[in-house]
């Protein structure tokens, strides 16, 4: 898989930031040429105004992008402080960010069914995947956890874009089925006709899924959530373990061959 070339730098401009579940905010942002480069998968490290101490970017994925709009919109949880400053970003408030970075989903030639499983905020770039699976005519079917029924988000638009299923897991049982997204992940593989499977949230899920994937003989690929400091490669924050060595997130990742990741 080849690198990517770094990241450029954008300024951009918010069209809007409202939130769409339980500290889960939808940022639509004007910034044409990144619409027209970024591809599912990928991500953007964006400066957050408001906090002079703060010198480090937040990387985040996105949602789905617009070319001939010129938005893209990026779905994020409010956790700490950079998120929180995010979140009082009103329209027409401009900074600017770092993207695309690194490389996004490969879908096999040839796949004519996939498993998307997302937990938490980790449903943004699979939710961008089923966008393109759509696209190209591939069926699919999904999994998505929540730790409760008011943090879920994505569950209408993968609806709307076609999924042949969509199995709802929480934590407490308020929606769904009551425990983790893994478990009908594991079913649906064990019943075969699958060519591809892509999963993005907590580790220990994707690491279960994985393992899942490998027993039923599916390609994996996971996109994994690590510190990305500067999002070109230089200060190795991002690091992850893999059977070839670490490598660097942002540049190597964030979607990763599952059966190399060191879990």
């Amino acid at each position: 898989m080849p690198t990517p070339s770094p990241a450029r730098k954008h300024t951009f401009t918010v069209v809007s930031n409202d939130e769409i579940a339980d500290g889960i905010f939808s940022l639509v942002i004007s910034a044409p040429e990144l619409a027209r480069a970024i591809k599912p998968g990928q991500f953007v490290n964006i400066a957050v105004p408001g906090n002079a101490m703060s010198l480090l970017r937040v990387p985040l994925s996105y949602e789905s992008a617009d070319p001939e709009a010129g938005t893209v919109t990026i779905w994020y949880a409010v956790v700490g402080d950079g998120t929180r400053r995010l979140s009082q970003m009103g329209a027409g408030s401009t900074s600017d960010l770092l993207g695309p970075g690194g490389h996004g989903w490969t879908v096999p030639e040839g796949c004519g069914r996939a498993l998307l499983v997302a937990g938490g905020i980790g449903v943004p770039p699979v939710l961008c995947l089923a966008r393109e699976l759509a696209s190209a005519g591939i069926a699919f079917d999904v999994c998505l956890g929540s730790a409760t029924a008011g943090k879920l988000a994505g569950v209408e638009d993968f609806k709307r874009l076609g999924a042949a299923s969509v199995s709802i897991c929480t934590d407490d049982g308020s929606e769904g089925h009551c425990g983790f997204c893994t478990d009908p992940a594991s079913e649906l593989l064990a019943q075969g006709g699958y060519g591809y499977v892509a999963t993005c949230g907590p580790e220990p899920m994707m690491a279960k899924v994985a393992a899942a994937s490998a027993d039923a003989g599916v390609p994996c690929e996971a996109s994994l959530e690590r510190m990305m400091s500067c999002g070109f490669g230089a200060c190795a924050t991002c690091a992850v373990e893999t059977t070839g060595g670490m490598k660097g997130a942002c540049m190597c990742g964030p979607v990763f061959d599952a059966k190399e990741v060191v879990w």
